[in-house]
């Protein structure tokens, strides 16, 4: 029993002192030793603050981004719809002066009707021109690239492959071709 008594003692003085040494630190400001850290609580709110912010700033980043993303696919589309607007702008004067033209009347002149025609065809040029539209070359011969050959002709002037005569012209948009002249390529026999 004396055992006991002196084990209980001992315990009861080990408490006793823990008390004491808990008071002592808080009178000094000393951080509290025990089994669980104080703190650790803290710790735990403070990153799961920091984690729920830095997922708002994430979705509100993120949000924003599809937003810009549909922004920029509406433009696309208005820009592909709309991208020949100064194009027909520029083909007006060219229904205005073919407008003008029929309204000649029967009593005028040929040639004045045929200044028209050739007022009109030049303003149309000068609007395909402007816009990357332009007509194939014909000075440098024969191309299959650019000429479909339709007939031959046999001219000793002109040298084999030059091209004799036009029947149709042919039209490239800047460097694609829209369509190829449609020629008569001279052959001699």
């Amino acid at each position: 029993m004396s055992q006991e008594r002196d084990k209980q003692a001992s315990e009861g003085g080990e408490e006793a002192r823990e008390s004491e040494a808990i008071a002592a630190a808080a009178a000094e400001n000393e951080p509290i030793e025990s089994d669980e850290p104080i703190g650790e609580a803290t710790k735990q709110e403070d990153f799961e603050a920091k984690y729920n912010e830095a997922q708002d700033r994430y979705l509100r980043a993120y949000a924003e981004f599809e937003n810009i993303k549909k922004r920029l696919e509406r433009e696309k589309y208005q820009a592909i719809d709309y991208a020949s607007e100064g194009f027909a702008k520029d083909l007006l004067p060219v229904i205005d002066a073919l407008e003008m033209a029929l309204k000649i009347n029967e009593t005028d002149h040929f040639a004045q009707l045929k200044e028209g025609v050739n007022l009109t065809k030049t303003a149309l040029i000068k609007a395909f021109e402007k816009h990357g539209v332009l007509p194939v070359a014909h000075d440098r011969g024969f191309d299959p690239a650019l000429h479909e050959a339709i007939t031959q002709a046999n001219d000793e002037a002109l040298e084999d492959d030059a091209i004799a005569q036009v029947l149709q012209q042919g039209w490239r948009y800047k460097e694609r071709l829209l369509r190829p002249s449609l020629v008569s390529v001279n052959k001699r026999s």
